[in-house]
Protein backbone atom coordinates (compact mmCIF):
# COMPACT_ATOMS: atom_id res chain seq x y z
CA UNK A 1 0.00 0.00 0.00
CA UNK A 2 1.21 3.49 -0.87
CA UNK A 3 -0.01 6.84 0.45
CA UNK A 4 0.96 10.26 -0.85
CA UNK A 5 -0.27 13.80 -0.38
CA UNK A 6 -0.81 15.60 -3.68
CA UNK A 7 -1.75 19.21 -4.39
CA UNK A 8 -4.41 19.47 -7.11
CA UNK A 9 -3.04 21.40 -10.08
CA UNK A 10 -6.14 21.37 -12.29
CA UNK A 11 -7.17 24.93 -13.12
CA UNK A 12 -10.89 24.18 -12.72
CA UNK A 13 -10.46 21.80 -9.78
CA UNK A 14 -12.37 18.54 -9.89
CA UNK A 15 -15.58 19.48 -11.69
CA UNK A 16 -17.68 17.02 -13.70
CA UNK A 17 -15.40 16.68 -16.74
CA UNK A 18 -12.09 16.33 -14.84
CA UNK A 19 -13.74 13.86 -12.44
CA UNK A 20 -14.90 11.72 -15.39
CA UNK A 21 -11.36 11.76 -16.79
CA UNK A 22 -9.86 10.91 -13.39
CA UNK A 23 -12.22 7.94 -13.04
CA UNK A 24 -11.10 6.75 -16.50
CA UNK A 25 -7.45 7.01 -15.46
CA UNK A 26 -8.09 5.20 -12.15
CA UNK A 27 -10.08 2.45 -13.89
CA UNK A 28 -7.04 1.51 -16.00
CA UNK A 29 -5.39 0.02 -12.92
CA UNK A 30 -6.16 -3.18 -11.02
CA UNK A 31 -5.21 -1.65 -7.67
CA UNK A 32 -7.71 -0.11 -5.28
CA UNK A 33 -7.36 3.67 -5.42
CA UNK A 34 -8.81 6.03 -2.83
CA UNK A 35 -8.77 9.80 -2.54
CA UNK A 36 -8.99 11.22 0.98
CA UNK A 37 -9.90 14.83 1.77
CA UNK A 38 -10.66 15.94 5.32
CA UNK A 39 -12.77 13.20 6.89
CA UNK A 40 -13.99 11.78 3.55
CA UNK A 41 -12.39 8.83 1.76
CA UNK A 42 -13.80 7.81 -1.62
CA UNK A 43 -13.04 5.28 -4.32
CA UNK A 44 -11.30 7.09 -7.20
CA UNK A 45 -13.13 4.75 -9.62
CA UNK A 46 -16.52 6.13 -8.50
CA UNK A 47 -17.81 9.20 -10.34
CA UNK A 48 -20.41 9.98 -7.66
CA UNK A 49 -17.88 9.51 -4.87
CA UNK A 50 -15.36 11.80 -6.50
CA UNK A 51 -18.00 14.45 -7.25
CA UNK A 52 -18.99 14.43 -3.58
CA UNK A 53 -15.53 15.73 -2.60
CA UNK A 54 -15.93 19.01 -4.52
CA UNK A 55 -12.19 19.61 -4.73
CA UNK A 56 -10.69 22.88 -5.96
CA UNK A 57 -7.37 23.79 -7.54
CA UNK A 58 -4.65 24.09 -4.87
CA UNK A 59 -6.29 21.74 -2.37
CA UNK A 60 -4.24 18.90 -0.93
CA UNK A 61 -5.57 15.34 -0.98
CA UNK A 62 -4.17 12.02 0.15
CA UNK A 63 -4.03 9.36 -2.55
CA UNK A 64 -3.96 5.73 -1.40
CA UNK A 65 -3.17 2.89 -3.77
CA UNK A 66 -3.14 -0.80 -2.88
CA UNK A 67 -2.63 -3.73 -5.22
CA UNK A 68 -0.44 -5.36 -7.82
CA UNK A 69 0.16 -2.15 -9.80
CA UNK A 70 -0.01 0.34 -6.92
CA UNK A 71 3.20 2.16 -7.90
CA UNK A 72 2.09 2.70 -11.49
CA UNK A 73 -1.39 3.67 -10.29
CA UNK A 74 0.07 6.28 -7.92
CA UNK A 75 2.16 7.75 -10.74
CA UNK A 76 -0.84 7.91 -13.09
CA UNK A 77 -3.14 9.56 -10.56
CA UNK A 78 -0.44 12.02 -9.46
CA UNK A 79 0.31 13.01 -13.06
CA UNK A 80 -3.39 13.64 -13.71
CA UNK A 81 -4.05 15.60 -10.51
CA UNK A 82 -0.97 17.78 -11.01
CA UNK A 83 -2.01 18.38 -14.65
CA UNK A 84 1.40 17.36 -15.96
Amino acid sequence: MREKEIVIGLETGLEARPVALLVQVASQFESDIYIESGNKKVNAKSIMGMMSLGLDNGETVKVITNGSDENTAMEGIEKFLKAE
